[in-house]
């Protein structure tokens, strides 16, 4: 049975920080693109961040380049975002996603073929 579990989120003034790790298990040896979502109240899910099985490609949405960071450690089984400058318009729940023999683009939901269940990210202004 795979499941994707989420941690790290959190209450967090606007500038703070904060990591938020993925841990797979039941992932079988087929290679799997992971990426984070994000869905504000009211609003749709949305790609934040994609890596490749190698983590060597990463992919981020316009407005997190260069404040999140995308990493993996496959010998873990663990996904991490780091999240910097955050501002309150990054609040909301964030869902680790896997994509079976994907490129880590996630360019549709339809591609994920596992969610986690969310951590919730609060920033105040």
């Amino acid at each position: 049975q795979v499941q994707l579990v989420e941690s790290g989120g959190g209450l967090v003034q606007a500038g703070g920080s904060l990591r938020l790790s993925c841990a797979a298990s039941g992932l079988t040896s087929s290679n799997y693109a992971m990426g984070w979502f994000r869905q504000a109240p009211g609003k749709e899910r949305l790609f934040v961040a994609g890596i490749s099985w190698s983590g060597g490609s990463t992919y981020y949405t316009n407005s997190v380049k260069g404040r999140f960071t995308i990493s993996r450690v496959n010998a873990r089984n663990t996904v991490y975002l780091q999240m910097n400058s955050l501002n309150p318009e990054d609040t909301a729940v964030y869902y680790c996603a896997a994509d079976r023999f994907g490129s880590g683009r996630f360019t549709t939901l339809n591609r994920v073929n596992y969610w986690g269940k969310g951590t919730l990210v609060t920033v105040s202004s």
